[in-house]
């Protein structure tokens, strides 16, 4: 007798950790710090897949590939949902779907942000984290418990100039416990919202954007100082550098570097533990055998790694090496046993699209994703041929998951437009100010969009939205045959694989329609 097929997801839950380094999670073979409710997750209740890719990026641009499941950063650089798209959870709405977000991530509730949280049926922000304008002064009883003194944000070396404490300098000193940590805290939160959902609504999406463990790298005991190989002296070091070349540069020690990177380390391992009150939710209410768990990232974090001859940090200016580019993906699907591996290529939108397939939703406008759904329950083994990704006005990258290919500028970097009718990407202390479109600007239509929608061209000498970097990055393209170069220590270009991959990439932007003037900026056909 033929077992019926499962009838897949009832409801759905994403938990995305910022900045997750793939390569240091033990379900991936990481060793140096300990992650076992991941583990634990991917071993008994999911399938890991090994083969996962960024599309747009950074922060917002990675958001808005999985609630919008459009690639944005051949458009504009960062920013709120626009006039002609709506997230998933507009059509989830329509379908009378209990929606929820619990975040603390701050970025989606200032400049550039905007509309991301609006649609879900209730929204909950856990304040204090990173940027979040929460507090005005430090806490006057603060004591240095639990936070450990730490070096502000803008504290420089002896002898360099420095700014008044950041908004998470102020923030940390009304933290009383391990609990009043926005990761911890957010957590708590979704547990708490999980139990309730399982009891009162019939379908639910939930959507746990979960800061850590970006930076800052702070945490409190125990976590602090579990990885430290020698004892640390002095202010925690909780803001890690933005550079390529840290150590090599002598912008930092060898010291200071093991230091920063146990700090992460730190991080990862105290979200991961709360991590596990979300598995304890499903384990009581007993939803693994309804409700799809996803547990996905927007990109990794360099920690010193050696790309090239140079210990790269944070996320500076170069191509999305695998450190930060090839992340981490895990879903348990009900009526699928965990412990497996997919080895299909896949990115970011794909998620959109899945979660789309679960709630029978489709969207209105142009999206770029394909389900996993198949791969999961094995009618097929692959959705796509090559992913697509990058920065705005950087480098646009091509893989087909065995060689990857990052292309530049070439020529002055230009002609170069953005896109929007919000027109209210990130601004931070390098940018302060937005740039507003001019009389340059014209009315243009996204495709498949009747939306009229402006258009601002940019030219060599103008001050560029914050990210793009075109101008820096001339002539400066890659290649990797990641099979026998994992680590992409040889840069491949001008052997007669490139001719293949700028086809690849050619295609690959014909297929999104995406604006002309990017094949000229990148100087193919």
């Amino acid at each position: 007798m033929i077992e019926p097929a499962s009838p897949g997801p009832k409801n759905a839950v994403v938990v995305l950790l910022d900045s997750l380094n793939r390569h240091m999670l033990g379900c991936y073979g990481g060793t140096e710090f300990a992650t076992p409710n991941i583990d634990r997750f991917a071993a008994t209740h999911a399938t890991r897949f090994d083969n996962h890719v960024t599309g747009s990026l950074p922060c917002m641009p990675a958001r808005h590939d999985i609630l919008c499941g459009s690639l944005d950063f051949l458009w504009r650089p960062w920013g709120s949902i626009e006039l002609w798209e709506d997230p998933i959870t507009v059509q989830l709405k329509k379908q009378a779907i209990t929606t929820m977000l619990i975040s603390d991530h701050p970025h989606l509730f200032e400049c550039g942000g905007e509309n991301y949280h609006t649609d879900f049926s209730a929204w909950d922000y856990v304040r204090g984290h990173e940027s979040d304008p929460w507090r005005t002064y430090p806490d006057p009883t603060y004591i240095g418990a639990p936070a450990l003194p730490a070096r502000w944000k803008g504290k420089g070396a002896p002898g360099e100039p420095t700014v008044p404490p950041a908004e998470y300098d102020i923030a940390r000193t009304y933290f009383k416990s391990e609990e009043d940590y926005p990761g911890p805290k957010t957590m708590m939160f979704a547990e708490e919202w999980i139990r309730g959902a399982a009891d009162h609504h019939d379908r639910w999406f939930l959507f746990v954007d979960e800061f850590d463990p970006h930076e800052p790298f702070d945490t409190p005991a125990p976590w602090a100082g579990m990885y430290e190989d020698e004892p640390w002296d002095g202010d925690q070091l909780i803001w890690p550098p933005y550079l390529n070349g840290g150590v090599s540069a002598g912008k930092m020690t060898e010291r200071e570097a093991r230091h920063i990177r146990a700090n992460y380390g730190a991080k990862l391992s105290m979200i991961d533990h709360w991590f596990g009150r979300i598995l304890q939710a499903f384990d009581d209410k007993e939803l693994w055998d309804n409700t799809a768990l996803i547990v996905c990232t927007d990109h990794g974090h360099y920690l010193g790694e050696v790309r090239n001859d140079k210990d790269i940090w944070g996320k500076p200016l170069v191509p999305q090496y695998e450190p930060i580019g090839h992340t981490p993906l895990l879903i348990s699907w009900p009526g699928q046993a965990g412990g497996g591996t997919c080895d299909a290529l896949t990115t970011n939108v794909d998620l959109n699209a899945t979660i789309a397939d679960i709630f029978d939703a489709k969207a209105d406008h142009q999206t770029h994703g394909y389900s996993l759904g198949p791969l999961l329950t094995a009618e097929t083994d692959a959705i796509r041929s090559y992913a697509l990704g990058g920065m705005y006005g950087n480098w646009v990258q091509i893989t087909d998951g065995k060689t990857k290919y990052a292309r530049a500028s070439v020529g002055d970097g230009f002609p170069l437009s953005m896109w929007s009718n919000r027109w209210s990407t990130l601004r931070n202390r390098f940018t302060p100010d937005l740039v507003r479109p001019d009389r340059r600007a014209t009315l243009d239509y996204m495709p498949g969009s009747d939306v009229p929608v402006i258009r601002q061209p940019f030219e060599a000498g103008d001050t560029l939205p914050y990210w793009a970097g075109t101008q820096f990055i001339i002539g400066r393209h890659h290649l990797y045959n990641l099979q026998d170069d994992p680590d992409e220590q040889e840069n491949r270009m001008g052997e007669p694989a490139e001719a293949a991959m700028v086809d690849m990439l050619s295609e690959a932007l014909r297929d999104i329609d995406a604006p002309l003037e990017q094949a000229a900026r990148l100087g193919i056909s």
